[in-house]
C-alpha cells in the first residue's frame, strides 16, 4: 500500500493524505457517492470523478503488488533474485512490464532451448556469440553426442540458435523498446477470408483494410475485431511501411547484443539468429500484444462512450409526476395502453386499433379521451418504435378534436421496454397484467420520471451503446453500475415512492435491504422520518449513514429529511436556526437570510466549512433536482417516413446516441439519421460530446437520403449544401466512388495513406454501434447492423465530401 498512495496522489494531483483518507474510506465499505458528499472535509474536497478514478486505480494497483510480490517469490525460490533484477520488478510500474520481466524465470514447458540447455549446448551459444571469428560449424562439432539427442554439427547449430533466440526475445528492456516502436509504425492490415464475402457483407469495408495501428478509433478497432471473431477476418500486423519494414526491429536486436556484418566467419549465422528471433519470437509475441492493446483501448473508449450516453439518458429532464397514458404503437397487434396516476401506479389499460388492418380511428380517439377524462390525464407517452408517427397522429388528433382535458403529447424512447415487460422484477410488479401491456405502462412511466424507470432495465439494454457486446462485460458492467449509481445518488430518492430497483441503486442499500424497505413500507405505512429506517429489518446504524442522505421524504415530521442535509449534520442546522432566531419551516428557501451567513460561524472539528456551505446551499433550495427543464422534440407535419425527406429540408430531433464518429438523430421518421462528426458544428471537433449529448435537442439538415439502404446522412451545419447540390453534378455518385478510396486499385498502401489524411472509405465507418435503426419491429433499440452500416455509409459520405 506503501507505493500505492504516492502513484495515485500524483495522478490525481492531489496530497496522499487525501487520497490515504479516501482509501480507508472505501474499504470501509462508504460509496463514491457518500464519500463525495458527505466526507469533503476528509478526503480534501476529492469530487466524484476523481474518486471514481481512483477507486479504479486502487483495485489495479493492488493487482499489481499482489503479482509482484508472487513473481519476487517465484524467483526467489530459483535462486536467482539479484539485487538488481529486485530493484527492476519493485520499480515496475505497470503489469507489461512486471511480466517482461519475469519472462525469463517463469515456469514453462520445456522450450526447445530448455532441451537444448540440457544437452549441453549453452556453452556453445555463448561461444558463438561472443567470438565471431571461429566458424560456426567448426565449434559446433565438439558438441556432437548422440547420447544427449545431438545428432551432428546441424543439430548442435539449431539448439545454441534456439538458446539465443529465447535469451534475445526475454530480454526486457529490448521487448519494452521494440513493443513501443512496433505501436509507433505498425500497420494493421485486414482482408477477407477466402469464400466468405457474401457471409460477411456487413464487413465489406475491412476485406482490403490498412490503418497504423496507434491511429485505429475503437468504433473500427471493434469491428475489426468482431470480423475476425466471426471467421470473416483475418487480421496482420505489419511493422511498418516500405520493402522490408522488419529491419530497423532486426538492427535493433543486433545492435542490442553487438552483432553486425563484418564478414567474419559467424556473422551470417548470428545474423540469421536475429531475423528468426524477431519473426519466430519477438514478432509473433509483440503482435498479441498490441492486438491485446488496442483492444483494450477501444473496450475503454466503448465503454466510456456507453457511460456518457447512459448518463445523459438518465439525467434527462422528467415532464413530473403527473398522470399519464402510455402509449405501445403497433400495428397489427394494436396500440398498447396503460393509463397511470401521478405517483405512476396502474389504473387502467386497454388495447386499440386504429391502425391497419382494422382501421378503428375514430373509435380509438373516443377511447383515449374517456380514459384521459376518467383519470385527470395530463400526458401522453408514446412509444417510438414501429408505427409510433401514425400514433402521434392519433394522440394530435385526440388533443385537437378535446382540448377541454388539457393533454400534452411527446414520443419517448421506447428501448428495453420489451425487455422489462419480460423480466422477473416487472412480472411481480405487474402480476395482474399481460406483457404486452407492462410495455406501455413503462412508457408511461419513463416521460414522468425517466431515471426512476430505466433503472429496472440492465443498461445494456436500453440501447446507447457502441459495440457493447464486443467489449468485457465485467467491465462494462462495473462501469455502467457505476453510473448509474451516481446518477441515483445526485437526484435523490422519494423514499415513499421509489421502487425497489431504485433503492438498490442507492448508497449503501443492497437488493436485500431495498426489498426490505419496499415490505415495511408497504406494512407500516408511508415513512414519517428518516430515523424510521433503523427500524427496517438488517438496516443497521453503518448502512443508514450511508442511504439517509440521499433518501428524501417530502411532507414528513422533520422539514430537512426532505432536502440533502443528512441526519449527522441536523445539529448544525441547529446552530444556524439558534443564530438567526428562525423557524426551520421560515428559513428553508429563504436566500436573502441564507446568503448573509458566514458559514466559518458554523463550522467545528466534524464539519467544516465546505459541509457547511452545501448545508446553506441546501435550505435555499432543498432537495433540487440537478436534471434540466423539461422540453420535447416537436416533428415536422407530414415527415413520418424517409419518403417524405427531402435533401436541404431542416428538422428538430433528439440525440438518441452519441458515439466517436458523431450522432444519431431522431427526426420522427422511424429510422435515425447521423451527424457525422464533421458536421456537428462550424470548427473541427475531436469529441462529439463537446457538442451534443443524448436526450438534446437539436436543429439539423438533411445532407442525403438512401431509401434502398434506409440511410439518412445529417449535418447540424444548417448552411450545409445537400448532396448533388453545388458539385457539379457528383451527387451520391461521387460520394459513394469515396467509399471505396484505399480499397480498389491503391490498395493496402493507398489505404494507410487514406487513413492518415484522416479519409479512406476502408474501414469508414462502423459495423454494429447499435442503438440508431428502429424501422422494422419491436426490437425497441433496433437492427444493430443496420445501425452499423449506417454509420459507415454516413461516415464515408462526410470523407468523401472532405476529400
Amino acid at each position: 500500500m506503501g507505493a500505492i498512495i504516492p502513484v495515485i496522489s500524483q495522478e490525481l494531483g492531489c496530497h496522499p493524505r487525501q487520497v490515504q483518507a479516501a482509501v480507508d474510506l472505501l474499504d470501509d465499505g462508504a460509496t463514491v457517492p457518500f464519500i463525495a458528499r458527505y466526507r469533503k472535509e476528509a478526503t480534501g474536497g476529492l469530487d466524484d470523478i476523481q474518486l471514481r478514478h481512483l477507486a479504479q486505480r486502487l483495485v489495479y494497483l493492488r493487482e499489481l503488488e499482489e503479482r509482484r510480490a508472487a513473481v519476487l517469490a517465484s524467483i526467489d525460490e530459483q535462486g536467482k533474485l539479484s539485487d538488481e533484477l529486485r530493484a527492476d520488478l519493485e520499480a515496475a510500474e505497470t503489469k507489461q512490464r512486471l511480466e517482461d520481466l519475469y519472462l525469463p524465470f517463469k515456469p514453462k514447458r520445456r522450450t526447445k532451448a530448455q532441451i537444448a540447455r540440457e544437452a549441453g549446448l549453452e556453452p556453445l551459444a555463448d561461444a558463438l556469440l561472443a567470438d565471431r571469428t571461429q566458424v560456426p560449424e567448426q565449434q559446433a562439432a565438439a558438441y556432437v553426442d548422440v547420447g544427449k539427442g545431438v545428432a551432428d554439427v546441424s543439430a548442435a547449430l539449431e539448439g545454441a540458435r534456439q538458446i539465443l533466440m529465447e535469451r534475445f526475445a526475454e530480454d526486457a528492456e529490448l521487448a519494452g523498446q521494440l513493443r513501443e516502436r512496433l505501436w509507433e509504425v505498425g500497420i494493421l492490415v485486414s482482408r477477407v477470408i477466402a469464400g466468405k464475402e457474401a457471409e460477411g457483407a456487413k464487413f465489406s469495408d475491412y476485406f482490403d483494410y490498412a490503418e497504423p495501428i496507434a491511429k485505429v478509433p475503437s468504433h473500427r478497432a471493434l469491428a475489426l475485431f468482431r470480423g475476425r471473431n466471426q471467421g470473416i477476418l483475418a487480421l496482420e500486423l505489419l511493422a511498418g511501411e516500405g520493402e522490408d519494414p522488419d529491419a530497423a526491429f532486426r538492427g535493433r536486436i543486433a545492435q542490442c547484443f553487438g552483432i553486425r556484418e563484418q564478414g567474419l566467419a559467424g556473422d551470417t549465422w548470428l545474423i540469421e539468429t536475429v531475423r528468426k528471433t524477431w519473426r519466430i519470437k519477438l514478432m509473433t509475441r509483440l503482435d498479441l500484444d498490441l492486438k491485446h492493446r488496442l483492444l483494450e483501448a477501444a473496450e475503454t473508449e466503448a465503454i466510456r462512450v456507453f457511460a456518457k450516453n447512459l448518463k445523459a439518458l438518465l439525467l434527462a429532464a422528467p415532464a413530473g409526476r403527473l398522470p399519464t397514458i402510455g402509449l405501445d404503437p403497433g400495428l397489427r397487434t394494436g396500440v398498447k395502453v396503460a393509463v397511470v396516476d401521478a405517483t405512476g401506479r396502474v389504473v387502467d389499460t386497454a388495447t386499440l386499433y386504429p391502425h391497419v388492418p382494422k382501421n378503428q380511428w375514430d373509435a380509438s380517439i373516443a377511447a383515449l379521451a374517456k380514459l384521459a377524462a376518467a383519470h385527470g390525464v395530463k400526458l401522453i407517452s408514446i412509444g417510438n418504435g414501429t408505427a409510433s408517427r401514425e400514433t402521434d397522429k392519433l394522440a394530435r388528433e385526440l388533443i385537437r378534436r378535446h382540448p377541454e382535458l388539457g393533454l400534452q403529447s411527446l414520443v419517448v424512447s421506447e428501448a428495453g421496454a420489451s425487455v422489462y415487460s419480460a423480466s422477473e422484477y416487472a412480472s411481480r410488479e405487474l402480476p395482474e397484467l399481460d406483457v404486452s401491456l407492462r410495455g406501455a405502462v413503462s412508457i408511461a412511466r419513463r416521460l414522468q420520471d425517466p431515471l426512476a424507470e430505466l433503472v429496472k432495465i440492465e443498461p445494456k439494454a436500453i440501447g446507447v451503446g457502441q459495440y457493447q457486446h464486443d467489449v468485457n462485460q465485467s467491465g462494462l458492467a462495473r462501469t455502467l453500475d457505476a453510473v448509474v449509481e451516481d446518477c441515483v445518488n445526485a437526484v435523490g430518492v422519494d423514499l415513499n415512492t421509489a421502487s425497489a430497483p431504485l433503492l438498490t441503486q442507492v448508497s449503501g442499500l443492497t437488493q436485500t435491504l431495498a426489498e426490505n424497505v419496499v415490505r415495511f413500507r408497504e406494512d407500516q405505512g408511508a415513512f414519517r422520518s428518516r430515523a424510521q429506517l433503523k427500524k427496517v429489518p438488517r438496516l443497521g446504524e453503518k448502512t443508514f449513514q450511508q442511504c439517509a442522505g440521499f433518501l428524501r421524504i417530502n411532507d414528513g415530521d422533520e422539514p430537512l429529511d426532505g432536502s440533502a442535509v443528512h441526519p449527522e449534520a441536523y445539529p448544525v442546522v441547529r446552530r444556524i436556526l439558534k443564530e438567526v432566531g428562525r423557524d426551520i419551516r421560515a428559513l428553508i428557501g429563504d436566500r436573502a437570510t441564507l446568503s448573509g451567513l458566514q458559514p466559518a460561524r458554523f463550522a467545528d472539528e466534524r464539519f467544516g466549512e465546505p459541509t457547511v456551505r452545501d448545508i446553506i446551499a441546501e435550505l435555499e433550495k432543498p432537495g433540487r433536482d440537478p436534471r434540466p427543464e423539461f422540453k420535447a422534440a416537436s416533428f415536422m407535419e407530414g415527415v413520418e417516413t424517409l419518403s417524405d425527406l427531402r435533401p436541404g429540408m431542416v428538422l428538430e430531433g433528439a440525440v438518441t446516441n452519441v458515439t466517436n464518429f458523431g450522432a444519431f438523430v431522431d427526426i420522427g421518421v422511424h429510422q435515425d439519421g447521423l451527424v457525422h462528426i464533421s458536421r456537428l458544428a462550424d470548427r473541427f471537433v475531436k469529441d462529439p460530446y463537446e457538442v451534443v449529448s443524448t436526450g438534446q435537442l437539436v436543429k439539423v439538415k438533411v445532407l442525403d437520403v438512401d431509401l434502398p439502404r434506409k440511410r439518412v446522412s445529417l449535418s447540424m451545419r444548417l448552411d450545409d449544401v445537400p448532396e448533388g447540390e453545388g458539385q457539379g453534378g457528383a451527387g451520391r455518385a461521387g460520394a459513394s466512388s469515396g467509399v471505396g478510396a484505399g480499397r480498389s486499385g491503391g490498395g493496402q498502401r493507398g489505404a494507410v495513406e487514406a487513413g492518415r489524411r484522416g479519409g479512406g472509405g476502408s474501414g469508414a465507418g462502423p459495423v454494429g454501434a447499435g442503438g440508431s435503426g428502429r424501422s422494422g419491429s419491436k426490437s425497441k433499440s433496433g437492427s444493430e447492423e443496420s445501425a452499423l452500416a449506417d454509420g459507415a455509409m454516413a461516415e464515408a459520405f462526410a470523407k468523401a465530401r472532405r476529400r
